[in-house]
């Protein structure tokens, strides 16, 4: 606006009303019209219909002057009750997850004209303001007929409000119906169309308009009364839409149900008089039902929901990496489940994508609103006993330190390990079994055998270094070897991560649930440490494809595991394929005994069938460059057996640490400078530890075993590699160099 213009548009209507008025008066008065030019007129009455409008002439004037006086004096328009709205999370096409209350109670979703049924907008326009695109705020013809009408009769029969005058009445409340009012309005009214466009002042009354009870704005009534958005809608539910800003609480479909049909059907006959619809789908709008309750609103990955609300309180929209779709499909998979268990059983699923990360689903529980399954509680975050479920990674761990290969021979025979003495879970032994096989059919005692070997603070701080966060009973003191079958506590979601850095080649990533633009930026910057190499990623991936399918699924078309805690507490299974990690737990919440809950009966068909719903991605995993295939009797001498000589004690593992003295981790090696005779040579030290040594590179024997700490090495080129020395007792230590 320029200066010293002031309200430029009353002056467009004091020059429309200078051409209506004359009009008007002939109309009201049935005068006869102006006849042509050249024809006799009767001069007194042209005197008087010109007195008349030089009289409201100046009457338009003196208003126009008056309303300008009026407008000046207002206070600057407030929109704060346009962007008071609900907060809503979302998932990552944008589609609703679940909405929040508002500070006062009440629905309130954002919307705009774009989410909205554009025959429901026309609907809106013909009933409420056919003029709404061509006028400025006001409707000068509305206005005269709704004063006319309410002369003539006596009371008012229209009121001659535009969309833009009631998003006016919306921002600023008004109880009184009075003259200055209405004034008011029609102030707001072009405040508002000198400020927004025809679309923007659209966007403001679908956000704003009542629809009974708590519900504000299009998009809540949409949920509420039909369940859906209001992006698609029949003929019958645009109608009532239409129909119950009007009088929201007198029309309540859910109260008043007659009500809301008699408002719908004058909307319905206004809609076919203005050719919007056919007769036939009328009458078909008129046949069908007045919904007579309302709806619950969505409700999916509530746990996940609150948690991000509660991060970041101030947002009022969350847009997460969940796939609304899987997280409905997921849901309601454990819904289904869960009936055939215990009532307070309950049954988490959380899905992540291994090449971001990203969590697709996660359901926290059977039902949300279920007191006896403490469903508000978020059971991918409570702290469980895995059982075997961590035995992949001992494992990992043993193939990547060269202790072992997955067709190393172990023995499953009863052992005692001092006060310690694992047992397999049928009670049953099988002799002489490949490390696959053990793995296969989840032997404890060749577990604990390589766990011995590899040492449990060694497991730990790798597990710990990746990431997991890992609970240690209070007791304190070193950790034993009961870690390795479920000895410790850990999460569903941490468990999740670690089996998607064995999918990811043994790179781990961090899981997340903010999209891109929603990511803070220490998660951005947050580095991605390494559980284990590719080859002892891949050699226990292979492994895991070939464990025995549950009954009604395929074998060989993910790498799963499963895991029963000591006492039937925790039921799990977690599997990946290329493209997903799966993992899923059952138990109660409060942490009690359920007989017969075990993993690979209860938790490992829920996992397949979680796979099913998400779908499985049937590339195989590709093998590294480095790793070993052959046959245990054909593997080096080192990796044929797991050393049978050395005391399956506790006493065994206090053997004076294996330490790599050169080179150190990291280093960057000149080759040529320790060249001799025109070969480069590398120079290996070991200290502590127990002879003999045997050295590897990148997992396969280089040199012959050794008793001294020291020796030479030839490296075949440049490059990084992996030193890694094997001791007498099956203790190892490895290091990364690159060569240069």
């Amino acid at each position: 606006m320029r200066e010293g213009e002031t309200f430029p548009r009353f002056h467009q209507l004091r020059h429309h009303l200078d051409r209506l008025l004359p009009f008007l008066i002939r109309q009201r008065f049935a005068l006869p019209p102006s006849p042509p030019r050249g024809e006799g007129r009767a001069p007194q009455r042209l005197r008087r219909l010109k007195i008349a409008a030089t009289a409201l002439g100046l009457l338009a004037t003196a208003a126009t002057a008056a309303l300008l006086a009026y407008a000046t004096s207002l206070p600057p328009l407030d929109l704060a009750a346009a962007s008071d709205r609900s907060t809503v999370v979302l998932d990552r096409e944008g589609k609703l997850l679940r909405p929040f209350l508002t500070d006062d109670g009440r629905w309130k979703l954002p919307v705009t004209t774009a989410d909205v049924d554009p025959r429901y907008l026309a609907m809106l326009k013909a009933y409420e303001d056919k003029r709404f695109d061509t006028h400025w705020g006001i409707d000068p013809l509305g206005l005269v007929r709704a004063a006319g009408q309410m002369l003539m009769s006596g009371r008012v029969i229209s009121g001659g409000s535009t969309l833009t005058m009631q998003v006016a009445r919306l921002l600023e409340p008004r109880e009184e119906r009075s003259l200055s009012a209405k004034l008011r309005q029609l102030i707001r009214a072009i405040e508002l169309e000198r400020r927004f466009d025809k679309s923007g002042i659209l966007d403001l009354y679908l956000t704003l308009a009542p629809f009974g009870g708590n519900l504000e704005g299009v998009r809540a009534a949409s949920f509420a009364y039909f369940g859906k958005e209001p992006k698609r809608l029949s003929t019958a539910e645009a109608a009532l839409l239409v129909a119950l800003p009007q009088s929201p609480e007198t029309r309540r479909p859910d109260r008043l149900n007659e009500a809301a049909r008699k408002a719908r059907e004058r909307v319905l006959a206004r809609v076919e008089a203005a050719g919007l619809a056919t007769s036939s789908e009328v009458a078909a709008a008129r046949a069908e039902p007045i919904p007579t309750t309302r709806r619950p609103f969505p409700n999916l990955s509530p746990h996940v929901a609150e948690q991000v609300v509660a991060e970041v309180p101030d947002a009022h929209a969350h847009r997460l990496t969940i796939d609304g779709r899987l997280q409905a499909n997921l849901e309601n998979l454990a819904r289904e489940r869960s009936a055939g268990l215990a009532p307070q059983v309950s049954i988490a699923i959380l899905v992540a994508d291994n090449e971001t990360g990203e969590i697709r689903a996660s359901v926290g529980g059977v039902d949300y609103f279920a007191a006896e399954r403490a469903g508000s509680l978020d059971l991918t975050r409570a702290l469980r006993s895995p059982g075997s479920a961590l035995k992949p990674f001992i494992y990992a761990l043993a193939f990547d330190n060269g202790i072992a290969h997955p067709e190393t021979m172990l023995e499953d025979r009863p052992a005692r390990y001092g006060i310690y003495v694992p047992e397999n879970f049928d009670l049953s032994f099988q002799g002489m079994v490949s490390a696959r096989k053990a793995l296969q059919l989840s032997l404890n005692v060749p577990a604990v055998e390589l766990l011995s070997a590899l040492g449990p603070q060694r497991f730990l701080s790798r597990l710990r270094d990746a990431g997991a966060a890992i609970a240690m009973p209070k007791e304190g003191g070193a950790p034993g070897l009961a870690v390795g079958l479920g000895g410790l506590g850990i999460t569903l979601q941490d468990l999740t991560r670690l089996y998607v850095g064995l999918a990811r080649g043994g790179e781990m990533t961090p899981l997340r649930l903010k999209t891109e633009s929603q990511k803070t930026e220490s998660q951005t910057s947050e580095p991605s440490p390494r559980l284990v190499d590719p080859v002892a990623a891949w050699y226990v991936t292979d492994t895991l494809l070939g464990a025995p399918a549950p009954q009604n699924a395929l074998p060989g078309r993910i790498a799963y595991k499963t895991g029963t805690s000591y006492g039937y507490r925790d039921a799990w299974a977690v599997g990946f394929d290329r493209k997903h990690t799966i993992g899923v737990w059952v138990g109660r919440a409060d942490n009690g005994a359920v007989p017969g809950l075990v993993g690979r009966m209860v938790a490992a068909p829920i996992l397949f069938d979680a796979f099913a719903r998400a779908g499985i991605d049937p590339r195989p995993f590709p093998q590294p460059p480095n790793a070993i295939i052959a046959t245990a009797a054909h593997l080096p001498p080192p990796l044929r057996h797991l050393r049978q000589d050395v005391p399956k004690t506790i006493a065994a593992m206090t053997t004076p640490v294996l330490k790599l003295a050169f080179p150190p981790e990291g280093a960057r090696i000149d080759l040529a400078a320790s060249a001799l005779d025109g070969r480069s040579q590398l120079n290996l030290k070991v200290a502590g530890g127990a002879p003999p040594y045997t050295w590897l590179v990148d997992g396969a024997p280089v040199l012959e075993p050794t008793r001294r700490r020291e020796a030479a090495w030839q490296p075949p080129g440049k490059g990084f590699v992996r030193i890694s020395v094997i001791d007498g007792t099956g203790a190892s230590e490895s290091v990364s160099v690159r060569l240069q």
